[in-house]
């Protein structure tokens, strides 16, 4: 499937991925003066810069006929959710459940992430849709690191991965969990995850498209085999390499 490069969807804080389909019925009119006033805000965006753009992040929510997704946004992310209502976990609630196939389970709090070897990496995010936002400095865990702390049994094939907002998931085989620009982050851009980017924490597989960057990580599961994700079942690839997956050809991430 060659995703659309057109109509890219709206991440104004964040950074998601293929466009969801609405609720609107089929040729739903949208009104001239919806267009111009839509069209109005992306202009104060780009003059005002970001408090605006995160203000059309939100509206982009709300928004029926998907003319946000033409709109600016802050920081070159555009916003993106798979569920109406964002899910807002703080650091103190946050738990991190990783489990499956592993020696030895456990649940693990933002502190507990916090307390471990931490590593930055910068690298560009590459979505499937063509946007890209070069040098974004990413900071937290390795996922190698986490797994090894829970020590995968013989017979472990791939990690699978849950978002706390109920429906986002993905996976990644072992092999790609072990590399070394895989990161559970908790940092981007020099500050914690906000929430529209995912936070408290996040997946963040640099050299992926970044449909396989889950947002709002709320589970780890190590399994024999890969579990498609919510865009692989949609037709997207598994092995979203940029650069080489996709129908795209974008220079690599790495």
């Amino acid at each position: 499937m060659t995703p659309p490069d057109s109509m890219p969807p709206i991440e104004g804080e964040s950074d998601g991925e293929p466009r969801a389909e609405t609720d609107r019925p089929a040729g739903t009119p949208v009104g001239r003066r919806v267009v111009i006033g839509m069209l109005g805000l992306g202009a104060l965006g780009v003059a005002f810069g970001q408090p605006l753009s995160n203000v059309v992040a939100r509206l982009g929510r709300q928004d029926p006929t998907g003319l946000t997704s033409v709109l600016p946004a802050a920081g070159g992310f555009r916003y993106y959710s798979v569920v109406s209502n964002d899910p807002v976990v703080t650091p103190d609630a946050y738990r991190l459940n990783v489990g499956g196939l592993v020696e030895s389970p456990r649940t693990m709090t933002f502190a507990d992430l916090a307390a471990l070897p931490q590593t930055s990496m910068t690298k560009d995010f590459q979505c499937v849709t063509g946007w890209r936002v070069p040098d974004v400095l990413w900071s937290g865990v390795l996922l190698r690191d986490l797994l090894a702390l829970v020590r995968p049994k013989p017979g472990a094939g791939a990690v699978n991965f849950t978002s706390f907002d109920g429906e986002y998931t993905e996976s990644l085989t072992m092999e790609q969990a072990m590399r070394p620009d895989v990161l559970v982050a908790t940092a981007m851009m020099g500050k914690p995850v906000s929430n529209d980017h995912g936070g408290p924490v996040r997946l963040y597989v640099a050299p992926m498209h970044g449909y396989q960057s889950l947002k709002w990580l709320g589970g780890i599961q190590v399994a024999a085999q890969v579990d498609p994700g919510y865009w692989e079942v949609r037709g997207y690839d598994a092995d979203a390499w940029v650069g080489r997956s996709n129908g795209r050809s974008d220079a690599p991430t790495v």
